[in-house]
């Protein structure tokens, strides 16, 4: 089991901190995403959804969708009948809404509040679930990635992209150094929550990534787990089959 990690000094749930750290950075959060990750992060998510097209999804859960982002690209590339975005921070959520509004998308991407270990839906839904930088904000990691099972069809696929540890010297030294000094000022200066941004820094290093991880999606049922690294260890893309 995966080591839990809070971004708050306080006796609140993770549940409870991750709604209010995220409701707190919501209106900065897509700009840092870019700028903190050089762009490289827009690449990421088109990699992420790229490796559903052979599939052909027609009904997709975004797990975790934040601001949507994934979930429009998922529209972008693989034109599905329906995709749900659930998130549990309603700010972040009224951001995803506006996005999709402007595209003129709203009859495609429905995006609701929600809980990612306690998934509203029936069992046996979706062809495909999506998770972009969310299972490791989760207060119970295999209960979520159970739940995401639990709603994937027989044959159906779980992409999920996560932050991981490098290990290539002296990148990982370098990486290590701007995530655990610099990101904080930089987020404390733009968002004025810098605990979010310790926080990222501290949830990636507890996070189980790269083999465990792979390892923990077969325990909970998964088949053909597999794991591929982009920028040099920064993220990983984990894809699995119901």
């Amino acid at each position: 089991m995966s080591k839990t990690v809070k971004p708050y000094d306080s006796d609140e749930s993770k549940k409870e901190q991750m709604s209010k750290m995220f409701d707190n950075i919501a209106p900065w959060y897509d700009f840092l995403n870019h700028f903190l990750s050089l762009g490289f992060d827009i690449s990421w998510r088109k990699k992420t959804i790229s490796a559903l097209r052979k599939f052909q999804p027609k009904y997709i859960l975004d797990v975790a969708t934040g601001t949507a982002d994934l979930a429009l690209e998922a529209h972008r590339a693989l034109k599905p009948e329906r995709i749900i975005g659930l998130d549990i921070s309603q700010e972040m959520l009224e951001i995803g809404k506006v996005k999709i509004a402007k595209k003129g998308l709203s009859y495609a991407i429905e995006l609701m509040a929600g809980d990612s270990e306690i998934l509203p839906f029936q069992s046996n839904t979706f062809d495909a679930v999506t998770v972009a930088f969310g299972v490791r904000n989760f207060e119970n990691l295999e209960l979520g990635l159970k739940e995401m099972n639990r709603v994937l069809k027989p044959g159906g696929h779980v992409a999920i992209l996560e932050f991981s540890s490098p290990t290539l010297f002296p990148f990982k030294q370098l990486y290590n150094f701007y995530f655990k000094n610099m990101l904080p000022i930089i987020g404390h200066i733009t968002s004025k929550d810098p605990k979010a941004y310790s926080y990222l820094y501290k949830s990636v290093q507890a996070f189980p990534d790269g083999k465990q991880f792979v390892e923990l999606l077969e325990q909970i049922g998964f088949k053909n787990a597999t794991h591929k690294i982009f920028t040099l260890g920064i993220c990983t893309l984990y894809l699995a089959k119901k």
